[in-house]
């Protein structure tokens, strides 16, 4: 039985969505768990703070550790980790959730939301491993996970939103050069991306609202990925970049109808899967509408 029982999770942009999603199923195994995000007061189309989901781990049987912390701050990145090296005593896996998301062209794109995304997704992204790593080297079996795309470099991913996705392929650059980079080490950097969209405040704000969350899976399905990640042995799973169903049906779980929000509607295919990658037996998926189309 794999479990997650008294290791240290430090993980950014988990107040809500997919990141809270990862935490909680952790917090069933008994793992300590560093939230580190911005999000102190509740917004009016964000539900969740660093205080809510502290309590949601702690319900769910973790220990909790809120961090208010902007990864874009090198003084609070350090003090974040430093803090939850601290309570925790060590730290044996990083995820870097945290995200900012802008599907613009290059004339609606403003120069400080190209800063905001390069700045939260890829060196964010960048410096919160590069903090984590001296810790994650003492640890047993440690994992840095980003919640990144494959790098499928082709046009129709660039063209619509040439910024956002040049700053989420940053955050699997980061996997490609460190899992080279800590190999010897023995820390696994890996990258895990939906199939499908997943039912967040994000996706039902900026992807199309309901209609979008209808044809989407829960972010339950990610958190399950990851902690089948989180238990592969660092020094033989590294540099992957995985898709959450596959990592499951590997796994050995081969129903992913729980994870619907609607198994009335047919489900869509998140953007940056590569075309040529196949789903699981069974899983059916309809191609998401071009961001060009979505924009106008």
């Amino acid at each position: 039985m794999t479990t997650l029982k008294g290791k240290t999770l430090f993980i950014t942009g988990g107040s809500r969505g997919i990141g809270l999603a990862i935490a909680l199923r952790a917090a069933r195994d008994g793992a300590n768990i560093a939230i580190a995000a911005k999000t102190t007061t509740p917004q009016p189309k964000l539900e969740g703070t660093i205080y809510t989901a502290a309590e949601a781990i702690k319900a769910a049987g973790g220990k909790a550790l809120p961090l208010i912390c902007d990864i874009r701050d090198e003084a609070q990145v350090l003090s974040a980790v430093e803090m939850t090296v601290a309570e925790f005593g060590g730290i044996d896996i990083c995820i870097n959730n945290a995200s900012a998301i802008s599907l613009t062209d290059s004339q609606r794109t403003e120069m400080k939301r190209f800063d905001l995304m390069m700045g939260i997704n890829t060196r964010g992204t960048f410096m919160v491993s590069k903090y984590c790593i001296p810790h994650l080297t003492k640890a047993a079996n440690p994992h840095i996970l980003m919640l990144s795309p494959p790098l499928d470099m082709k046009a129709k991913w660039f063209e619509h939103s040439t910024a956002y996705t040049m700053a989420k392929f940053g955050m699997s650059m980061c996997v490609l050069g460190l899992s080279g980079e800590l190999r010897r080490a023995g820390v696994a950097v890996n990258a895990l991306w939906p199939r499908t969209p997943i039912a967040t405040a994000a996706v039902g704000n900026l992807l199309g609202g309901e209609a979008v969350v209808r044809a989407s899976r829960k972010p339950e399905i990610l958190a399950d990925a990851a902690h089948v990640i989180f238990n592969k042995p660092s020094r033989e799973f590294t540099g992957q970049f995985c898709i959450d169903d596959k990592v499951l049906f590997d796994a050995g779980v081969h129903d992913f109808e729980p994870y619907r929000v609607d198994p009335s509607v047919p489900l869509l295919s998140d953007f940056f899967v590569p075309d040529d990658d196949v789903p699981p037996p069974g899983v059916k998926v309809m191609a998401m509408p071009s961001l060009g189309a979505m924009q106008h």
